[in-house]
């Protein structure tokens, strides 16, 4: 009898909910998703309204009467220009910002120099600058060099993040050292065993940073208002800020506000969806390789 006891706490102890408390924690959830959707679909309704529909009823989910007339009047803006844009600084800042901060993240790990711990103390350092205080120097240096209004004034300074250097350092010190040692006893030179050996294992957190990179750099404002000023350089993130102070004209301009913001975020979107599950299961794997 004494042995039976324990099994029916155990029982107890994992008894599934009823199907009231499941009911009551899906609907719970349902009611917390709509609420972060919400703003969404409003956005994506408001893109085909009209002006006078999207003022006197904002919050209306069902435009009427429909029209992409916001659509259209967003190639008056010159919106292919911006997008296209955004499309060559988001990649070229990505592939930079993923080899740069591999680089310096390897360096940091595993290479010993003088100074080292010095200069990762200086990196987490400044992690800590609020980027806003550092728009007056970028303008300074930029236009010192020659690149202000340009397409390098835009890339170059985001070629690498001390975010994305603090994300690799922590990966490579999880990757055992023995495979290194190993690689080094065949021949492998120090570049030739990070790029060929280690690089790969760290996919996760190569994934991890992509994301991070492609979504910062194309939603990235205060940089692109310091480092350009001709129009044909406009980001999507400085042309819809123009829409916003009333480039083309009075009233309101809900419509084409919101359906240059709903094409501005596909594309983060589909990165995000596209890499979702390695994002997730980047810390599991990351700790395995650890192992």
């Amino acid at each position: 009898m004494s042995t039976q006891h324990p099994t029916s706490r155990e029982g107890k102890g994992l008894r599934r909910p009823s199907g009231l408390a499941r009911a009551l924690g899906y609907t719970a959830l349902v009611a917390i998703a709509l609420i972060y959707i919400y703003p969404f679909l409003v956005q994506l309704a408001t893109s085909f309204k009209t002006e006078s529909d999207a003022t006197n009823n904002p919050l209306s989910l069902w435009p009427d009467p429909f029209t992409t007339a916001a659509f259209s009047r967003l190639a008056e803006a010159d919106y292919a220009r911006w997008f296209t844009n955004s499309v060559v600084v988001a990649l070229l800042v990505t592939a930079g910002r993923v080899f740069f901060d591999s680089l310096a993240g390897y360096a940091l790990a595993r290479l010993r120099f003088r100074g080292r711990k010095a200069l990762f103390a200086a990196v987490i350092a400044v992690m800590a600058v609020p980027s806003v205080v550092l728009l007056i120097p970028k303008f300074l240096v930029l236009n010192q060099f020659g690149m202000y209004d340009s397409y390098s004034g835009m890339i170059v300074p985001l070629l690498a993040d001390a975010a994305g250097v603090f994300i690799m350092k922590q990966f490579f010190e999880s990757i055992p050292v023995s495979v290194e040692e190993a690689a080094r006893i065949d021949g492998a030179g120090t570049f030739r065993t990070f790029w060929s050996i280690v690089l790969p294992m760290a996919r996760p957190a190569l994934i991890t940073l992509t994301i991070l990179s492609f979504q910062g750099s194309w939603n990235e404002l205060p940089h692109f208002i310091v480092s350009r000023q001709s129009p044909e350089l406009n980001t999507l993130t400085t042309g819809v800020a123009s829409l916003v102070s009333g480039q083309l004209g009075s009233g309101n301009q809900y419509p084409i506000k919101l359906a240059a913001t709903l094409i501005m975020t596909i594309p983060v979107a589909l990165v995000f969806f596209a890499f979702q599950r390695h994002f997730v299961r980047g810390g599991t794997s990351g700790a395995t390789k650890g192992e």
